[in-house]
Formats: C-alpha cells, sequence, structure tokens
C-alpha cells in the first residue's frame, strides 16, 4: 500500500506563530500568578488579621517588589 503524498516535509514547517503563542502564555502565566499572588496576601491580611489597611498593604508591595525584581525577563547571552 503506497502512501499519499503530502505537501508536509519533516522538519521544514515554520514555527514561529507556536514559539511566540508559547512566549506570550509563558508571560501570561507567570504575571498573572504574581498578581493573584499579591491580590490574594493583601485581602488575607486585610481581612484575617488584625494588621488593617496599611499592615497589609505593606507586605503586599514587598511581595510585589521581591515578584518584579525575580520574575524579570533575564537578558539572553547570545546563544
Amino acid at each position: 500500500m503506497a502512501q499519499a503524498e503530502s505537501d508536509y516535509h519533516h522538519g521544514q514547517m515554520n514555527v514561529s506563530e507556536h514559539e511566540a503563542t508559547y512566549r506570550r502564555f509563558g508571560a501570561l502565566a507567570k504575571w498573572g500568578s504574581l498578581h493573584i499572588a499579591t491580590v490574594l496576601l493583601f485581602f488575607a491580611l486585610l481581612f484575617c488579621t488584625k494588621a488593617g489597611f496599611v499592615g497589609s498593604l505593606v507586605p503586599t508591595i514587598i511581595l510585589s517588589a521581591a515578584g518584579l525584581f525575580f520574575l524579570r525577563s533575564k537578558p539572553s547571552d547570545g546563544h
């Protein structure tokens, strides 16, 4: 039984759109997770402790700053 002719050739497909989508999804997951974590921390401290508004806001700002520092994009080394 012979195989049918196909336009597909293994290893020759343009995957730039797939790579761009993968990068966007990774960035959305990364920054979305940080955003959700900061909002949850703020409301958990505000409503579940006696910290008050400022006592909830300060750790939230610290978490946001640490998240921005550790999750920022690193420069590529050219490889």
